[in-house]
């Protein structure tokens, strides 16, 4: 299923896509796309009977906004440097275990709403990125099915950054990672049963009609069962917990002089083979 949530931004309503493309209203079904629905398989089933017997009412997509698929997010975890071509262009060693760091849930939008650049910012910088969302919990995983069997779908990614504010200005990455609307989820939640091979996918990121990433997640270091596997080693995975798991070569840090950082007014588009695409306009903060 792709599952996803329209509606202003706070009052978003769960819908469906269907297979022939149609958005069907899921709000009579369930009342939101979230960690406890994800966790009750009861409730899947309901929603996928309901898809399958034409049951859902078809809503109008016209002017509609697209919000973030999954409500009521626990925590964002993240992983650097996940892929052995963007350790390549960034002159870095391949990390002998993943690099874990957080996003603030806050930091979560729709993958069309407005990004903003930060204050004082210079170095903003882009990364598609392939989210794993999941759907049971998880702690102390030992085996690469066990972890895939947690996962409840996947989603597109922009894994926004600030440069300098992550790695110039001393301490933790977070401060580069946390500003507002750094972000972007969706369009859809897509069900694990939809997606045979997370180590399959084709990435793709655009800067103004320009094509700067142009990967696959073939390329991963820590592939997404060893993720969820390791990551279940540290804290616990909750149903809605989100994993971000890294950034293909393409990146503007990547790029001699001048590295191409965003700006205010800069369009960039991303996304994920059989995952859907974002776009999203670039604002002053």
């Amino acid at each position: 299923m792709k599952l996803l949530r329209v509606g202003t931004a706070g009052a978003e309503r769960p819908a469906l896509l269907d297979a022939e493309g149609t958005l069907r209203d899921l709000s009579g079904v369930v009342p939101d796309i979230d960690g406890p629905l994800l966790a009750d398989d009861a409730a899947l089933g309901r929603t996928r009977a309901a898809a399958d017997a034409g049951e859902l009412p078809a809503l109008d997509a016209t002017g509609l906004r697209v919000g973030p698929p999954l409500a009521r997010i626990g925590k964002v975890v993240c992983i650097g440097l996940n892929y052995h071509d963007h350790a390549r262009e960034t002159g870095a060693q391949p990390p002998a275990e993943p690099v874990v760091f957080f996003k603030a849930a806050d930091t979560v939008v729709g993958p069309h709403d407005t990004v903003l650049v930060p204050r004082r910012s210079t170095k903003t910088d882009w990364e598609v990125e392939l989210a794993v969302v999941i759907g049971r919990t998880a702690r102390y995983v030992e085996s690469a099915e066990e972890a895939l069997a947690h996962v409840a779908g996947y989603a597109v990614a922009h894994d926004v950054s600030e440069r300098e504010f992550q790695i110039e200005r001393g301490g933790t990455w977070d401060k580069g990672k946390n500003c507002e609307t750094f972000n972007p989820l969706g369009p859809w939640l897509v069900t694990a049963d939809e997606v045979p091979d997370p180590q399959n996918l084709a990435l793709r990121l655009w800067v103004n009609g320009e094509l700067k990433q142009d990967g696959t997640t073939a390329e991963q270091i820590f592939p997404v069962a060893e993720v969820v596997r390791y990551v279940s080693q540290f804290m616990t995975l909750y149903p809605g917990d989100v994993i971000n798991t890294g950034t293909p070569a393409g990146v503007a840090m990547g790029h001699p002089e001048p590295k191409p950082y965003l700006r205010a007014g800069d369009v960039v588009e991303l996304e994920i083979e059989g995952l859907g695409r974002q776009r999203q306009e670039f604002k002053d903060a």
